[in-house]
């Protein structure tokens, strides 16, 4: 993948609420989702996507395609285990893209389906719901810009069905739908609202 670097051509502000328009969005709900997802920025100082490698995913791709050997290898390297929150997420995104590479050497493309990537962290899984025809397509997309980026949250929210519960600010149905089941324990739903305050003040 070229070190996951592209174009990484960044998006102008005043995009951000065009693009909300098309979808009957306010620019500030989406800056919001930006903003707890990514920091407001889709790529790191190296210009990569942003990314988290989730290794519990890396598990489930390994263990769904029989890849035993591959499973063995990354389990032993602390790439793969089957429940999340074992481990501690490395810090910084150097450290990140060490096991992103590090899980890629081993089964490529089930690396990149245990990795959220972008403005919205979407999960590489997710492809055909952003509108990708595969994970590597969409990977190439998110190295390319953060237009693209944005483009994948925006369809990942419309394939599952959350553009209501986003457009109507209703913070926990849609803290749900997007970032799981657990997400109290995080606070996502919390983050989410504060955000939008802070954009709309």
């Amino acid at each position: 993948m070229n070190g996951f670097r592209g174009e990484a051509l960044s998006l102008p502000p005043e995009e951000i609420p065009v693009l909300a328009h098309k979808f009957d969005l306010e620019g500030a709900v989406l800056r919001a989702v930006i903003a707890v997802e990514s920091a407001g920025n889709g790529f790191d100082a190296s210009g990569r996507p942003k990314a988290l490698f989730e290794r519990h995913h890396f598990n489930k791709w390994l263990v769904k395609r029989i890849k035993s050997d591959v499973l063995a290898a990354a389990t032993e390297a602390g790439l793969a285990y089957p429940k999340w929150g074992t481990k501690p997420y490395p810090k910084g995104s150097d450290a990140v893209y060490a096991e992103i590479e590090a899980a890629y050497e081993m089964a490529p493309e089930e690396a990149l389906l245990s990795t959220s990537w972008g403005l919205g962290q979407v999960m590489g899984s997710n492809y055909a719901m952003v509108g990708c025809k595969t994970v590597e397509d969409m990977v190439e997309e998110a190295m390319h810009s953060e237009a693209n980026q944005l483009t994948h949250m925006i369809n990942f929210i419309k394939s599952a069905d959350l553009l209501d519960a986003l457009r109507d600010r209703e913070w926990a149905t849609f803290a749900k739908g997007y970032n799981g089941p657990g997400y109290a324990t995080n606070h996502y739903d919390t983050k989410l609202e504060t955000a939008y305050q802070r954009f709309t003040a």
